[in-house]
Parts: structure tokens; C-alpha cells; sequence
């Protein structure tokens, strides 16, 4: 009997202290400040569009700036094509002899004109190569230094003139099949460049056989300095 009502009276106090805790929980839970709600997202909002056109590595080269760092490179390489074409000069005669000689020329004789006439032209083509990849390393270092400054002014021009889309048609396979050409701004950048970098125009020069003879070379895709003849 004893233990009985130590038993009842030990739940009935378990009982009390477990209402007592979800009591004090709710309360603090009541208590407790909601959480905030999550904020609506913004719409994105239509605008009238404005697009430009731009042919940015035309532009590049095409300013002062491009055009005078493309004569440095050519006047830096001259020597180099004179090089060259002074010995594409000597395979030209080298062959025309062979192809003239007597009948009577020696089966030794004429294997030793093809060993040096194979001699030379390996050696202009090795020279050529090696020269067509140093004149574009320097080109692809020039541009991207004119580049990057020009890309500043490209960016300020279109946003002062409020084009909402700029697309780059330099690009041989360009997306863009048909536009305004009022739209095209790439003079205007180059206008724009000329003015903020005080770079004056580069005098005039003669254009030489195997170097860029053009104000705006694609870097990837220059003439070799000396292309060796067949």
C-alpha cells in the first residue's frame, strides 16, 4: 500500500514537471519574435533596347596607337625579311641553274646541286617559321596591350551614349547577319581613343613584301615576314 502511493505520487510529480516545462516552452515560444518574411524578389524591368556593333580588334589596330606599335614591330623584324629574302632569292637561282644545265652534267654533279638546294630551302623555312612566330608573339603583345586601354574607353562610350547590348562582330563567322550601320560605333571609339591617349597619327610608310601592309592585322593571322618561293 505504501509503495503504492509513493509510486502515484511520484508519477503525479512527473506529470507536473512535464506540464510545467511545455508550459514554459510555449510561453517562450509566444514570447519569441517572428521570423522576418523573405523578401519579394525585384522583376527584372523591360527597357527599350539600344544595341551597338563594334569591330574590336579592327578598332584596336586602327588607332594611332595600334597603328604606330604595328610599324615598330615591322621595322624591328626588316632586317630579319631582308634575311630571309635574300636567301629565297638563292634557292630561286639555285633551282633555275639546275633546271638549265646540260644534258651532259654528271649524275653526281646533279645530285650535289638537290642536296644543297634541299640544304637552303630547309634553312629558309626554318627561318621563315621561326620568324612568323616571333612577329606574331610581338603582334599578340602589342594588341593586347593597345587592347586592353581601348576596351576602357569602348565601355565608357557606350554607356555615356545609352546602348543597352554591344556585340563584337571582329570575328570572321559573326552571329550578326544584317544590322544598321548606323549602329556600327567602331569609328567612334577609335575617334573617342585618339583623343584621351594624345597619341599622334604615325607618319606614312611604304609597304614591305611579307610584313602587315595594312593599319588593322589580325594578330593570329599575319603574313609571314618572307614567304619561301616554289
Amino acid at each position: 500500500m505504501n509503495r503504492t502511493l509513493v509510486l502515484v505520487s511520484a508519477l503525479g510529480a512527473g506529470l507536473m514537471t512535464t506540464a510545467g516545462i511545455s508550459q514554459t516552452a510555449a510561453a517562450s515560444a509566444a514570447a519569441a519574435p517572428a521570423p522576418a518574411a523573405a523578401p519579394a524578389a525585384v522583376e527584372p524591368q523591360a527597357i527599350p533596347a539600344k544595341i551597338a556593333l563594334v569591330a574590336f580588334e579592327q578598332a584596336v589596330f586602327a588607332t594611332n596607337e595600334g597603328q604606330r606599335s604595328v610599324q615598330q614591330i615591322q621595322d624591328k623584324y626588316k632586317p630579319k625579311k631582308d634575311q630571309i629574302d635574300t636567301l629565297s632569292k638563292e634557292v630561286d637561282s639555285l633551282k633555275a641553274q639546275l633546271q638549265s644545265a646540260p644534258a651532259t652534267l654528271s649524275d653526281e654533279e646533279r645530285a650535289t646541286r638537290l642536296r644543297n638546294i634541299d640544304t637552303k630551302e630547309k634553312e629558309l623555312n626554318r627561318n621563315a617559321e621561326d620568324a612568323q612566330t616571333a612577329y606574331n608573339a610581338d603582334l599578340q603583345e602589342a594588341y593586347g596591350k593597345v587592347a586592353a586601354k581601348v576596351s576602357v574607353t569602348l565601355k565608357d562610350y557606350v554607356s555615356k551614349n545609352g546602348y543597352t547590348l554591344l556585340l563584337d562582330v571582329s570575328g570572321q563567322q559573326s552571329n550578326v547577319m544584317w544590322a544598321n550601320q548606323s549602329t556600327d560605333v567602331t569609328q567612334a571609339i577609335v575617334t573617342a581613343y585618339n583623343t584621351s591617349s594624345g597619341v599622334a597619327a604615325p607618319a606614312p610608310s611604304g609597304p614591305s613584301a611579307g610584313a602587315p601592309t595594312t593599319a588593322r592585322p589580325r594578330p593570329t593571322t599575319t603574313p609571314k615576314p618572307a614567304a619561301p618561293k616554289q
